[in-house]
Formats: C-alpha cells, structure tokens, sequence
C-alpha cells in the first residue's frame, strides 16, 4: 500500500515538474518576441513550411467535411421538415467547430511531428548545444519563429477551411440533392461572434501546436528511440489539448 502510494506521488510530482517546464519554456520564447535580433527570414520560412505545405490537406479535409455534413445535415433536417435550415446548420457547425479543429487536428499531425522530430535530431546531433557555444540562443533562433508562424498560419487556415468547407455543403446540398441554392445561401446569417470565435480558437490551437510540438522535440531524449518517443506524445498531447480547450473556449463564448 506504502509503495503504490509513492508512486502515485511520483508520478504526480512529475507531472507537475513536466507542467512547470513547459511553462517556463513559453514564457522564455514568449520573451524574446520582442527582442533583437529579429529574423524575418525565418519567419517566413516556417510559414511555408507550416502553412503553405498543409494547405492542400485543409482544403481536401474542408470539402468532404462539408460534403459529409451536409448530407447529414439534410436527412436529418428533412424528418422534421426543417431542411431550409440546411445552410445556417453547416456553415454554423464549420465556422464555430469543425473550421478550427479539424485544421488544428491536420496542422498537428502535419507540420507539427515535423516540427518535433526537426528539433529532435537536432537535438541528439548535439546541434543545438553548438548554437549555445556560439553565443546563439536556440530557443530565439529555432523556436520563436515557429510559433509565430503557427500564430500566423493557423488562423489563415481556418479561415480557408470554412470557405471551402462552406462551398462543399452548398456543392453537395444543390447539386447532389436537389436543393434550391437561394434556400441555402438566403437564410444563412452570421455575425462577427461566430468569425471570431473561430479566429480565437485558431490562435489558440496554434499556440498549443508549435508550444508542444517544439517542446518535446528540443528536449527530446538522446537516439532514434527518443525522437520517435517525442514525436509520439507531441501529437497525442496537442490534439487533446485542441479538443480540451475547444470544449473551454466553447463554452465562455457561447
């Protein structure tokens, strides 16, 4: 019983250092956004790299999401004689939900394992710890830039997300079903709550990627063993997270 309960206070001691680390490693990288030396070349590499590059898998995931929910949306609308409210239901349902998850869902498994095992193996080749010796600061030089790329990206992808996730449900809805396209577009009505919800959720969906993500790659553990280890639980731990603080941030805005 005395060494079930050591464990258990191990293991929560350890979660607890693990989240302290992980604070402390924002804090640091949040620190040097505003201090020199700035480099926009970076900067923008890590957008293509973040954003550019996953921009075919948003728009292909955003089409069948809006085909799917759309048929769905219509069977189940047409039992209780509502299917008018086909329009409003999809493009509430991709702007305020699938938009932003889905596409922080993609980014992760994307552009964040990326991310981790590029740092990783920095990491075991020793590289980073050469940046040290040459007075350059690895968190300012390698990790700065690519949350804010990802503060950047993911929002400009979500935005592409629910346009494109939009047409796919009028595609399905007026041409596959038969329904009339002023039915569709006429009665859907949003407002600057819903396109901000969205935008909120997406910056915080980026920070949440590049923040795990470059976490567990720069500290990644030596070998071939503790990349793969890192990369594993960077993506297992930022979707969670997404779907953790999708719930909160739901909630308070609602």
């Amino acid at each position: 019983m005395t060494a079930s309960i050591q464990r258990l206070g191990r293991t929560a001691l350890g979660v607890i250092r693990e989240m302290g680390r992980m604070a402390l490693f924002l804090a640091k990288a949040v620190g040097y956004f505003f201090l020199p030396p700035f480099r926009p070349r970076n900067l923008l590499r890590q957008i293509h790299f973040i954003g550019l590059r996953s921009l075919f898998v948003i728009c292909l995931t955003a089409v069948f999401s809006g085909f799917v929910l759309s048929l769905l949306g219509y069977y189940t609308l047409s039992r209780f004689g509502s299917s008018g409210l086909l329009g409003p239901a999809v493009a509430f349902s991709v702007i305020r939900e699938l938009g932003p998850v889905l596409s922080g869902l993609m980014v992760t498994g994307l552009a964040g394992s990326a991310l981790t095992a590029e740092l990783g193996i920095m990491r075991i080749r020793e590289q980073l710890d050469a940046l040290e010796i040459m007075g350059i600061q690895p968190v300012q030089y390698l990790v700065v830039p690519r949350i804010q790329a990802a503060l950047i990206s993911l929002p400009v992808l979500t935005m592409i997300f629910d346009v494109i996730g939009i047409l796919g449900g009028y595609v399905e809805a007026v041409h596959l079903l038969g329904m009339s396209g002023g039915t569709f577009i006429g009665a859907i009505e949003l407002g600057m709550t819903d396109i901000g919800i969205s935008l909120v959720k997406a910056v915080t969906f980026g920070l949440i990627i590049s923040w795990v993500c470059t976490y567990k790659g720069f500290y990644a553990l030596r070998g071939a063993e503790g990349v793969s280890q890192a990369t594993t639980s960077a993506v297992v731990l930022s979707s969670v997270l997404i779907l953790v603080s999708d719930y909160f941030i739901t909630s308070m805005m609602l």
